[in-house]
């Protein structure tokens, strides 16, 4: 019982800093860029209600990476010595 919803939280609702703050299954199921450009435009409207708050430059929303690992393997070196 216990894993059942721990996976379904952790899929479904949790925002993994690796994925650009989003669930895992918005990463699987390509929604990941809806809600991206969703979080850009609540940002832009608060920039410019607020300009003030944001000192250096206007917010966005974290990019997506085009890989994510959980554990990424290391890469090994050629062996060109031997064909």
């Amino acid at each position: 019982m216990f894993c059942r919803r721990f996976f379904g939280w952790y899929n479904k609702e949790h925002r993994h800093s690796g994925i650009g703050f989003h669930t895992p299954a918005d990463v699987h199921y390509g929604r990941a860029e809806q809600v991206r450009a969703e979080r850009a435009r609540v940002l832009d409207a608060a920039y410019a209600a607020h300009p003030e708050r944001f000192v250096t430059k206007p917010p966005a929303p974290p990019k997506l990476p085009t890989l994510a690992w959980i554990n990424q393997p290391k890469e090994e070196p050629l062996d060109t010595t031997n064909p």
